[in-house]
């Protein structure tokens, strides 16, 4: 579904992203894991078109989308729920659930994706009248997965889901996610929890300083003692 060929993107004259390559298969969960400033974030606002590619292909099914405005990304199915969540504070939940949905409030598809997501995340239903900034941390990440969803994504984009979540929620999420994909949802995550980011995805790329150092079977990767050593801290 989606290839990364050779890209790098700079931050001024500082090259973040050195040559990356990757793939995602359609109803993959792809996880990509490195330490704090190894291009992670990068790599996805790179994807999504927030930030501009210097060199490379962004293959989604064949097209390239590279530099392509974000809207029109997210027009071809590619979404990013971003890190540290950024719900609309002052906006209600359904409100939020309406500003991801904005494409599709003239089609039927709208309602329904409002009545799947709400099968996922009950809580937001119960809090559709309440305003987002007033939502526990836990609430505000579904919240962010459930705005994404409503534009009828193909592939989405997590950015540290876990991220300042405490462990019980960490697990309600993780399991969210794996329903979406058992539901056909296809996923490129990053995540700072890199044993659970093993345990529920498929396959795995570490970064280190804007290149990758290592990919495979992330059953596999559960089992390198280099791994287990820099980012499981055993």
């Amino acid at each position: 579904m989606l290839a990364v060929e050779e890209i790098e993107t700079f931050y001024g004259n500082i090259k973040a992203l050195k040559g990356i390559s990757l793939t995602v298969a359609k109803g993959e969960i792809v996880a990509l894991i490195g330490s704090n400033g190894a291009g992670k974030t990068t790599l996805l606002n790179s994807i999504s078109g927030i930030l501009k590619t210097k060199q490379g292909k962004i293959l989604l099914e064949g097209e390239d989308i590279a530099n392509l405005p974000p809207y029109r990304i997210v027009e071809r199915g590619v979404l990013q729920v971003p890190e540290g969540r950024q719900v609309f504070a002052k906006f209600t939940v359904i409100e939020n659930l309406k500003a991801g949905g904005y494409r599709l409030r003239k089609t039927h598809q709208y309602k329904e994706n409002l009545e799947r997501i709400f099968t996922y995340f009950p809580i937001l239903k119960v809090r559709s009248g309440q305003l987002a900034g007033t939502l526990s941390g836990g609430e505000q990440q579904m919240l962010a997965m459930a705005r994404g969803l409503m534009a009828s994504p193909r592939i989405m984009l997590l950015d540290e889901p876990s991220l300042g979540l405490a462990p019980i929620i960490v697990e309600e999420i993780f399991k969210i996610i794996e329903e979406l994909n058992k539901s056909g949802m296809t996923f490129l995550l990053v995540e700072q929890n890199a044993y659970r980011a093993l345990e529920i995805s498929n396959r795995a790329y570490i970064l280190q300083v804007g290149e990758i150092a290592l990919e495979g079977e992330s059953k596999l990767l559960l089992d390198n003692e280099e791994v287990k050593k820099k980012y499981m801290g055993e």
